[in-house]
């Protein structure tokens, strides 16, 4: 009993046992996440946007996505989230002086780094390649690392100084527990949204009639200075205007003739005769 060359079969060619678990390379992640658009899987390029969730997209795919109104849309589910334009934000990112991209590497003789970022900190110079947590401000869209804002405490923005809050800060490509926090984050914000435009319909409401009943307050007042239907007018002759207004009127004296200088009722014509 053998396989072909007189070799006996070992256990584990017959026997197949559990399938092993696919490791994802952890470099290959990072390079995909802080390299490539969650939406089109396209190298990122400007204008870069992040979401409320941080993840970052290019903002011509993002365009696409939200006019696309067909029911499948490929890869809908990184995006799903985003409901309009307003949802995402502008980032405001620093170039990374040591980074070549393609330009050295024109004959394909030379290995690329993909763990050099295009983009670091302004503040501490770190590279924004997935080694180091980096964070971005809804309020203005500056980039910064987390150890920046976390050694550096301040109430505005260490680049364009714009004030902002902590819940401003928003952790990009962060962890499942940071993307639970900011997923509650982005609900509380758009409940609060929803229910200032509840409170604002009502008070247009009331202005509006407001308005209906002062316009029916002064036409109710202009009428009282009308006469009612059943008063009796005043003749022009007993009125107080001018003569010559008055002349204009046949029931002026000027107008009246005597039987004389009335005209007979008969009227001579040359087709009587």
């Amino acid at each position: 009993m053998g396989c072909d060359g007189g070799t006996i079969p070992k256990r584990h060619e017959l026997v197949k046992g559990p399938k092993k678990v696919e490791k994802v390379d952890k470099d290959a992640e990072l390079v995909a996440q802080w390299n490539y658009c969650a939406l089109s899987q396209e190298i990122l390029r400007r204008p870069i946007v992040a979401c409320e969730l941080g993840r970052l997209y290019n903002k011509d795919a993002v365009i696409e996505f939200l006019l696309d109104k067909s029911s499948e849309k490929a890869l809908g589910k990184a995006a799903s989230h985003i409901k309009s334009i307003k949802n995402v934000t502008e980032l405001r990112l620093s170039d990374n002086p040591a980074w070549e991209g393609d330009k050295g590497n024109t004959k394909g003789d030379k290995h690329d780094d993909l763990q050099r970022a295009r983009f670091i900190c302004p503040v501490v110079g770190l590279e924004m390649n997935g080694r180091h947590r980096f964070c971005f401000l809804r309020c203005c869209g500056c980039v910064f690392s987390e150890r920046a804002l976390r050694e550096i405490k301040a109430e505005v923005c260490h680049t364009c100084g714009a004030a902002f809050q902590e819940d401003d800060v928003i952790v990009l490509n962060g962890t499942k527990e940071d993307v639970e926090t900011l997923k509650g984050r982005m609900e509380e914000r758009r409940l609060r949204a929803r229910l200032g435009k509840k409170t604002k319909k009502p008070k247009a409401a009331e202005s509006v009639s407001k308005l209906d009943v002062g316009e029916a307050n002064g036409s109710s007042a202009g009428k009282v200075g009308k006469p009612p239907c059943g008063a009796t007018k005043r003749p022009i002759a007993a009125s107080e205007e001018s003569e010559a207004y008055k002349s204009l009127f046949t029931s002026h004296s000027s107008a009246k003739r005597s039987k004389e200088e009335s005209a007979h009722w008969v009227t001579h014509t040359s087709y009587c005769f």
